[in-house]
């Protein structure tokens, strides 16, 4: 296992004789592959490899949980690796002890067999994969992991603490005030909010960014005010593919203190179920008892808009969270669906406008797997 400091392997015996630390530098190791489940092993190259390319070279703030999916997904995909090694490894070992005994029909029964598992092992390999019902890993056991790195490294520069509730107005000159925003993506939970701010998506788009919850707490009446200044404002949902996350167009409709008294253009660009059952990509859909009563309870104006597979689909139990997208990926995707939407409204179509584009392939998990030897 190679240190991250100097790059110097490290084999079990010279970590365990240096009391966990590499035999060159002294860097500590903040994890110990031999000692960690089969099925999440990993390496401090595997994890600061995760954090560089969850902050796309440091250059992007992730929040937590975004963390916890691209670890996730990473492990689950390391596992199916092996798996399907495993499967074709089994396959030439029996081919091997047939063609020791070619002679007997026992011989000839284990070289077909043989064939068929390396067979089966390549169709599971071109396969697409699905992701389990049931994650690898919780919240909880990543939280544990980023304590141990900690312990060892610095803390990630970019990775975001809860945001901050700030009940302090500022105050605002009267000619700033005066200025508006030509849109405005309204987020359903504060974290959101707080990444793409953070990652200054408002700036890039002349776009405000608030969450429903009013996170920024110090600038929020102030914006709506400024916001309300604009009749050709373009509002944008955005939000978990969730019972929870359905309800924020509607709210944002309908309640006075958003824009139930304003006409304003109002786009739900996603997270919605009929966008994850049409992707092609692998989606990290989970499923609770919680969300399936949730989905049931949806009032009647809300459940009009959806297709009744997509009720099907929620009354599951089925839920997506927004945060399960890399910062890169959401905001090339929310990009696209803006301009999209942008589009259609000056043409004066309505196509178009019931959804994030999934399509985007760049989900910033374009990665090779280094080999590194636990021993």
């Amino acid at each position: 296992m190679k240190c991250i400091q100097c790059g110097t392997d490290n084999n079990l015996k010279d970590r365990t004789a240096n009391q966990g630390r590499c035999k060159n530098c002294y860097h500590r190791f903040a994890f110990e592959p031999t000692t960690m489940s089969a099925k999440t092993r990993f390496t401090d190259q595997f994890f600061a490899k995760l954090l560089n390319d969850l902050s796309a070279n440091n250059t992007l703030y992730f929040t937590p949980k975004q963390l916890f999916y691209l670890l996730e997904k990473r492990l689950a995909k390391k596992q199916r690796k092996t798996e399907i090694g495993g499967t074709i490894g089994c396959g030439f070992i029996l081919i091997i002890f047939g063609l020791f005994s070619i002679i007997t029909p026992i011989g000839w029964l284990l070289l077909v067999i043989g064939v068929l598992v390396i067979f089966l092992g390549w169709l599971q390999s071109q396969s697409k994969p699905k992701y389990p019902k049931t994650l690898l890993i919780t919240q909880a056991m990543t939280e544990a992991w980023l304590e141990r790195w900690n312990q060892a490294n610095p803390t990630p520069e970019k990775l975001l603490q809860q945001p901050c509730q700030q009940s302090i107005r500022v105050n605002i000159k009267p000619d700033i005030a005066a200025y508006s925003f030509d849109r405005l993506v309204v987020c359903d939970r504060a974290e959101i909010a707080q990444m793409l701010i953070a990652n200054n998506f408002h700036f890039d788009n002349n776009c405000a960014v608030l969450s429903l919850t009013g996170y920024p707490q110090s600038i929020f009446e102030m914006t709506m005010q400024m916001l309300r200044n604009n009749p050709n404002l373009q509002v944008y949902g955005l939000h978990d593919c969730s019972p929870g996350g359905m309800k924020l167009v509607h709210q944002l409709q309908t309640d006075a203190n958003w824009f139930a008294e304003n006409n304003v253009v109002i786009v739900d660009v996603g997270l919605l179920p009929r966008q994850i059952m049409a992707t092609k990509q692998n989606m990290p859909i989970q499923v609770s008892e919680a969300s399936a009563a949730a989905a049931k309870a949806l009032s009647t104006e809300i459940r009009q808009n959806l297709l009744p597979q997509e009720l099907e689909w929620l009354e599951s139990g089925n839920f997506v969270e927004i945060e399960s997208f890399t910062p890169l990926r959401l905001m090339q995707i929310l990009n696209s669906s803006i301009a999209k939407s942008n589009r259609n409204i000056i043409d004066g179509s309505d196509q178009g406008l019931d959804g994030m584009d999934l399509t985007i392939e760049n989900d910033n998990d374009n990665y090779f797997y280094v080999i590194d030897s636990f021993g």
